[in-house]
């Protein structure tokens, strides 16, 4: 049987219809998808690009079917283990990278290497505002034990102009002989300013290289590997850190974190994740190294998939009216999508939907509680293989004013478009646009 003898339009919306999603929306969005084509085209040459590069980094250092292996105990002499970080060191265009399972998460990771390369007197200056919440307990903004100010680091911050611009003569001011530790983040974290693209980032490590060639400059990388034909370390930055169950875990990863950079910032935070003395020499893979590999491999598509995902959602919810950042027609530099539906009820409303389209837990209602890191409380929708995995269909968002939802990941494209029309379905529901405009 040809496939055209099967398949059908009216099959496929039966589909959708037993999917739970109604027709006027599954006709709505079809139209906007029809009107991104040429963008997905251009996301797909990105993918494409990435892939080769990361399939040169495997194939330059001889991963070899030894490297898929396990190690436990100490790990001394864990094949696998080595050479994926000189695949991440290759791929990332630095000298050296610490990659385990036993970095816990994305906030871990910048911890370790705030914390290794950082010292009792320094001064750490954020040159784009306020960090991600999880980041305010860690330098001290909030006080908490084992914070970089119960070590005597300070911190300084910088916040961005009105237009979301960086405000080089406030960067100039704030830059003493105490300064140390300069650190970026390139996603928008709760904010609905935009995400920074690696040529920005590029030009503000070059800015602040001007002023002191010794300062040390960190980027938080989260949601932005693999979305641009470039990472930050390509322009500057001394270390890119990251998760494993973001981008570059591509959906496989089930833990861990990575800091890629010059060997002194590896080295030195390698000290910190296990101890004087040992560094990055012990750390078993425990299982881990398969997954790590076939993740990193998948990353630059599955990174693409939810790229078209976050597009598509910002296509749909700024023709209803709601303002989005970034716009849908504008440069993309992360994975995220925020909708801002300036009221609690909006951002319930879409990571229902976001619930309810997923593989894993799609019977559960998420509600917002007071999570640990935050200074409000914050609903979030994964549905995942990986909990908490980010990479895959998730929203989150804290709830207060502007009542954001923040929206990102999809291992599959086909995934990304049905979760976000079952997000504007829970939406419809909810009241909280006329119904109307979908005809």
């Amino acid at each position: 049987m040809e496939f055209d003898d099967f398949y059908s339009e009216d099959l496929r919306k039966q589909q959708y219809k037993a999917a739970g999603i109604d027709a006027d929306v599954l006709d709505y969005c079809d139209a906007v998808c029809g009107s991104l084509r040429d963008r997905f085209g251009r996301i797909d040459s990105i993918a494409e690009f990435n892939q080769i590069k990361v399939l040169h980094a495997m194939q330059e250092n001889q991963v070899s079917e030894a490297c898929l292996g396990s190690t436990t105990g100490y790990g001394y002499d864990d094949i696998g283990r080595d050479r994926l970080e000189k695949v991440y060191a290759s791929t990332f265009k630095t000298e050296d990278a610490l990659v385990r399972p036993q970095i816990v998460c994305g906030t871990h990771a910048l911890g370790l290497a705030l914390a290794g390369n950082l010292r009792p007197g320094d001064e750490l200056l954020s040159p784009v505002g306020k960090p991600y919440d999880t980041l305010e307990e860690v330098i001290g903004i909030r006080p908490s034990k084992g914070s970089l100010a119960e070590y005597g680091v300070t911190y300084r911050q910088v916040d961005l102009l009105p237009d979301d611009s960086f405000d080089f003569e406030g960067i100039r001011a704030a830059i003493s002989d105490r300064t140390k530790l300069v650190s970026i983040q390139r996603s928008k974290g709760y904010q609905t300013r935009k995400s920074f693209s690696v040529s920005e980032i590029g030009e503000l490590i070059r800015f602040i290289k001007g002023i002191r060639p010794d300062l040390t400059v960190m980027v938080d990388n989260c949601y932005g590997e693999f979305v641009e034909c470039m990472e930050p370390s390509e322009v500057g930055a001394d270390m890119i850190v990251g998760s494993l169950i973001k981008n570059p875990g591509g959906g496989l990863a089930p833990s861990g974190g990575y800091i890629a950079g010059t060997k002194q910032c590896v080295e030195n935070a390698a000290y910190r994740l296990t101890t004087p003395g040992l560094g990055k020499e012990v750390g078993a893979s425990l299982g881990l190294s398969e997954k790590f590999y076939q993740g990193f491999f998948l990353a630059p598509t599955v990174t693409a998939s939810a790229l078209k995902g976050a597009i598509f959602a910002a296509a749909i919810y700024e023709s209803l009216g709601f303002p989005v950042v970034p716009a849908a027609s504008a440069s993309r530099h992360d994975i995220i999508q925020s909708v801002v539906f300036g009221k609690p009820e909006g951002v319930i409303a879409f990571c229902e939907g976001i619930q309810a389209g997923s593989p894993v837990d799609s019977h559960v209602r998420p509600e917002p509680w007071a999570m640990p890191g935050y200074d409000s409380d914050v609903i979030m929708a994964a549905g995942t293989f990986v909990q908490g995995s980010s990479i895959e269909l998730s929203s989150d968002g804290p709830i207060r004013d502007p009542y954001a939802v923040y929206f990102q990941g999809g291992l599959t494209w086909p995934h990304a478009k049905f979760g976000i029309m079952m997000s504007l379905q829970k939406v419809k529901e909810a009241g909280l646009f006329d119904p109307a405009r979908l005809r």
